[in-house]
């Protein structure tokens, strides 16, 4: 277990290889090479992380040299960092006092990424595993100290969105002397208990998510029962020749965990099907839309470490698969089948070209027994970090009940809950949502 200002005190190297200046921003791009392992004392192999820093030209080059720095924690598993073409949202808000470092979490975007072309490099399903268990939130936050010292900046503040939060949430367990103050959206995990309970709760969520969605948009409930009539019955293909299944079709509900998409969910549909000499089908303009979503290609690192980072102790065994049986409205031969939400199921890896050839380090991954801890219960009990949250009471992503266990689990965290916004709260309104929590913290502070 990684403990606080440990072995990360060491400089690892850091080089700038490029900057820019465009739309009222400066830009420029680090790489740092950091150990694979940290927890052997960084000795042994290495491996590449970025981070791209994003200032405002509102501020000089020398003022912006003396802006204390904010640490963005992308969610995820398995997303890059954001590109942003200009400062906007959150981010417009957090460039009038600081300077943005947008990491590339280790295996995503150019930090050594991970996908079915680089992880046979490693070897063997049982190297491939072991590589594996070191891309974890423990290792992220690792990697955000080690990236901290080579920087030269004291205490920083973090912004951890979704699977960012529960970053955030370890870097406080492990690593609280790194800290200034945390911000976390949408984003507080369960500290305990195996990743069953999360399925538990979060499809009761998405099923209720499903009905307001059908409320607003009845006539789509009658559409996505006849795609999934009209797949069982016709084989229909993506444009990179993947073929659509039902349980492929119902993953377009991840439209339903956002406030900004939720409404675009509607259009997609609408122009489902198209007349043709062979009777109606699926038309291109659907499939090219629906291929966008349900291909892993772009992060393939999202459905291999996805349960992981529920792990502590026991294996997760492909939880959301089973606690489907639980919630037959889900199933796939449903007369009226519901969309699905985050969750992460084992065809994932025979039905998409992206993650078939990774199918049996997965299935090593839902089998291993003996994940290590993310947290540190004792520790976030004696919190002195300023930290707040926003909770958002019908997040289909990161379930309402289980984040008020955990903030109520760290010392100090305040929190803001409301039903304002879903799980991208920060798309819709990032810059009042980042001021909010900034306030909260520094009146701690102040």
């Amino acid at each position: 277990m990684l403990e606080a200002g440990s072995s990360l005190a060491k400089v690892v190297p850091h080089t700038i290889r490029a900057r820019h200046e465009y739309r009222g921003m400066r830009t420029a791009e680090h790489f740092f090479q950091v150990p694979l392992d940290h927890f052997n004392g960084g000795a042994g192999e290495t491996i590449t992380v970025f981070a791209r820093e994003y200032v405002s030209t509102d501020h000089s080059q020398e003022e912006a040299a003396q802006l204390p720095w904010l640490l963005y924690l992308q969610g995820g598993p398995g997303g890059r960092g954001n590109r942003f073409p200009a400062l906007g949202g959150w981010s417009k808000a957090a460039a009038r006092d600081f300077r943005i470092l947008m990491l590339d979490q280790r295996g995503t975007g150019l930090s050594t990424p991970i996908d079915r072309n680089t992880l046979p490099l490693r070897g063997n399903d049982t190297a491939q595993l072991d590589y594996l268990t070191h891309f974890r939130a423990d290792s992220i936050v690792a990697d955000a100290e080690a990236i901290r010292h080579a920087l030269g900046s004291g205490p920083w503040t973090i912004y951890g969105q979704s699977y960012g939060g529960f970053c955030a949430l370890s870097y406080l367990s492990f690593a609280p002397d790194g800290l200034r103050e945390a911000l976390i959206t949408g984003g507080l995990a369960p500290l305990h208990g195996p990743a069953d309970r999360v399925y538990q709760a979060t499809f009761g969520r998405v099923a209720a998510r499903n009905a307001e969605y059908f409320a607003s948009y009845p006539e789509d409930r009658a559409t996505v029962s006849r795609i999934a009539r009209h797949l069982r019955g016709t084989e229909e293909h993506l444009p990179d020749g993947e073929r659509l299944t039902v349980e492929r079709f119902q993953m377009v509900g991840s439209f339903l965990g956002g406030n900004t998409r939720v409404d675009a969910l509607h259009h997609l549909l609408e122009d489902a099907f198209v007349p043709t000499p062979d009777g109606e089908r699926l038309s291109d303009t659907f499939l090219e839309q629906v291929r966008s979503i349900v291909s892993r290609a772009a992060n393939p690192l999202y459905a291999l470490m996805h349960e992981s980072i529920y792990g502590q102790g026991g294996a997760t065994d492909w939880a959301a698969h089973r606690v489907l049986q639980e919630f037959p409205d889900f199933r796939p031969d449903a007369a009226e089948p519901l969309l699905t939400g985050e969750m992460v199921y084992p065809w994932y890896f025979e039905q998409d070209a992206a993650l078939r050839p990774l199918r049996a380090v997965a299935r090593l991954l839902a089998a291993k027994p003996d994940w290590k801890p993310l947290y540190d219960r004792e520790r976030l009990a004696a919190n002195t970090v300023p930290a707040a949250a926003a909770v958002y009471s019908d997040d289909i992503y990161v379930d309402r009940d289980l984040s008020l266990e955990t903030a109520s689990a760290v010392r100090g965290l305040q929190v803001w809950e409301t039903s304002d916004f879903h799980h991208d709260g920060i798309a819709d309104d990032g810059e009042g949502i980042f001021g909010r929590l900034l306030g909260m913290v520094r009146s701690v502070r102040n």
